[in-house]
Order: C-alpha cells, then sequence, then structure tokens
C-alpha cells in the first residue's frame, strides 16, 4: 500500500517563557524577514529578540505563558489524518517555522516512516514569500540533508478554497445573526496579519489573496445578508518603521467608533487562536474599541478543526497528489495569481499553479 506523508507547515510559537527570546531570535534571523546578509543579520536579530522578549513574554503571560499553537495544529493533524484515512496509509506530520517542531526534526520523522509520496501543506491560507516560501525553503534543505527523496508536491495556497471560505462564512453566519437577535446592524473587519508595503511592491501576491478570501465569505453569505453587509479587509500586527500595508485594523476600529457601529473581527488569514487573535484581536483591539467607543465588538474564532475547513485540506490533498512530482500548485492546481505578481512561486512556470 503506498505511503502519504502530509506535512502541516505553521508559524510555531513559543511553549514557555524561556522560549520566547530564542524564538524572536529564529523569526528575525529568517531572511525572509530580515533581507540583511550575515553577520548583520544574525546581529540584528540577536538585538530584536533581547529588546523585544520582556514584552512578548508579557503578551504570552495573559494566555498562560505559551502560545496553544502547536495543540490546536496536533488537533488540526489528527482530524486531517482522520479525514484521509480511506486514501490508503497517510500520516500527518508538522513542522513549524520557528520554534519545535521544525522542519529538521519532523523530516527525520518523515524519512524514518519512508513515505512513497509527500504533499507540503501551508497551514496559511494566502501565499506570501514571507511565509509559505520561507517554510518550503526550510523543508526543502532538510530534506536535502536527510536525503528524503521521495516525490513531493507543494501546496502553495488555497484563497478561495471551497471548505476553508464555507468555514469562514458559517461562523460569521453566526455572529451575524447573534448581533441582529439584538437588533444591531454590524461593520465586518477582515483582520489579516500585515506586510511591510514594500513586500507587496516587490510583487508578493499576499494582499491580493487575502482580498480575494474575503470577498468569497461576503458571496458565500445569504444573499439577504450579503448585498447590505458593510466589510473591509484591514491589516493588523504592524511592528518597526516601514510603510506597512493599510488600512490598519486599529484605524478601522477608530473610524467603527466615530461612526458608531459595531464591529465583528474575522481573522481572514489565520486557521488557528494564537497570539494574535487571543491577545491582539481579543484584548488589545477590544479595549482600543472601548475606548473608541464602539458599541460592541465581536471577534469571530478561527476555522480550527470545523468541519468544512478539514474537508477543504483534504480535498486540497487529493488534488495536490494528481499532479506531477515536484509540482506546486494552488487549491484548482493551476495558478490562480495574475500574471503580475512576479514572486509567485511558479511564475513563469509551466504545469503549477500559485
Amino acid at each position: 500500500m503506498s505511503k502519504l506523508a502530509v506535512v502541516l507547515f505553521n508559524l510555531g510559537g513559543p511553549d514557555r517563557p524561556e522560549a520566547v527570546k530564542p524564538f524572536l531570535f529564529n523569526l528575525f534571523n529568517d531572511p525572509a524577514i530580515i533581507g540583511l546578509p550575515n553577520p548583520f543579520r544574525w546581529l540584528l536579530a540577536k538585538l530584536i529578540a533581547a529588546r523585544r522578549a520582556p514584552v512578548a513574554r508579557g503578551i504570552y503571560a495573559q494566555i498562560g505563558g505559551g502560545s496553544p499553537l502547536l495543540e490546536l495544529t496536533r488537533a488540526q493533524a489528527a482530524a486531517l489524518e482522520a479525514r484521509l484515512a480511506d486514501d490508503g496509509a497517510v500520516r500527518v506530520f508538522i513542522a513549524m517555522r520557528y520554534w519545535h517542531p521544525m522542519s529538521d526534526r519532523t523530516a527525520a520523522e518523515v524519512a524514518a516512516w519512508a513515505p512513497d509520496e509527500i504533499v507540503l501543506l501551508p497551514l496559511y491560507p494566502q501565499f506570501s514569500t514571507t511565509t509559505v516560501a520561507s517554510s518550503v525553503k526550510d523543508w526543502t534543505l532538510a530534506a536535502r540533508r536527510l536525503g528524503l527523496a521521495a516525490p513531493t508536491r507543494t501546496v502553495c495556497c488555497y484563497p478561495t478554497e471551497a471548505g476553508w471560505v464555507r468555514a469562514q462564512a458559517d461562523l460569521l453566519s453566526e455572529a451575524l445573526a447573534g448581533l441582529r437577535e439584538g437588533g444591531q446592524t454590524a461593520r465586518v473587519l477582515f483582520s489579516a496579519h500585515g506586510l511591510p508595503k514594500k513586500v507587496i511592491d516587490a510583487g508578493d501576491p499576499y494582499q491580493w489573496q487575502v482580498e480575494r478570501t474575503a470577498e468569497a465569505v461576503v458571496e458565500a453569505l445569504p444573499a439577504a445578508i450579503r448585498e447590505t453587509l458593510d466589510w473591509q479587509v484591514c491589516y493588523q500586527s504592524r511592528v518597526g518603521p516601514l510603510e506597512w500595508i493599510e488600512p490598519s485594523t486599529e484605524d478601522e476600529i477608530a473610524r467603527g467608533g466615530a461612526d458608531g457601529v459595531p464591529l465583528i473581527v474575522v481573522p481572514i488569514a489565520f486557521v488557528s487562536e494564537h497570539s494574535e487573535t487571543l491577545v491582539e484581536l481579543d484584548i488589545e483591539y477590544a479595549e482600543l474599541a472601548e475606548a473608541k467607543g464602539v458599541p460592541a465588538y465581536v471577534r469571530v474564532p478561527a476555522v480550527g478543526t470545523t468541519e468544512p475547513f478539514i474537508t477543504g485540506l483534504a480535498e486540497t490533498v487529493r488534488m495536490a497528489r494528481a499532479g506531477p512530482a515536484g509540482a506546486v500548485c494552488s487549491q484548482a492546481g493551476g495558478r490562480v495569481c495574475p500574471p503580475g505578481f512576479a514572486r509567485c512561486p511558479v511564475a513563469g512556470a509551466a504545469g503549477s499553479g500559485g
């Protein structure tokens, strides 16, 4: 029986206070995040990690001292493995980018299982050079060091995959219904992690794909809601002095207060709960909303292990397996990004999509 290894990529997060500083160093030492050559990047990463660690520890202290991301990703891996059980011998592995288990360890586990084929599946629905591309590069180096040569197919993105969109639309519908029962009409903020504008200007398709996800979720709502829905895409988690893509979630919360409208915030680029949802959205932005006079502030949960999302991941794996070995593909096999995005992972490549 053919053996399939599915490798889920995610960011990772410190599991205890002592892990915060090395986690931050790993993050800022990634050339996809800071493009300086070494030793300058290494030195700058050391400096940033040391300066930011006390603040970051305070953030994680609000959610028990560490990130829940690994535990939640394990639940997603188990759910996906169960959904793929009828497809033969399938094991789902986890490779985090900046904290354990990272690619070296996971690649060794995959090699020990000796699969006949591998599908790399990011838990980032929208492609970015700072997330998916960085994880794929790290995995490729780890697999090469181990001589892991099983035919590998890579999913680059699934911004409008039906199950992912359905899961988001169902959760949003519940939140909208709750406010309607209270006689309130809300504005929906689709909040995604931001990026420096220069990354997008260099041809990264992330912002374009985030906008397509939001449009697809709105389109999946009942017509009576969709046709009058007030909604906006916005971006959170800005750090540093660079110009970031806009509008910011903070500015949109302030606008909601000025307009006197309730806000429903949807984490449109996150599939699991972590510090950006549990602290930034649930605590910091809720406090900002109260300070700005927002009448009601509701945060929609991340999709987690919801049935439509896991089903969508399973269908995406099956689609990827149908492609040629070595292929990079989007949710539908073909490229989803317009030609102008030079950082698409398959820009100019035949037979793949992204």
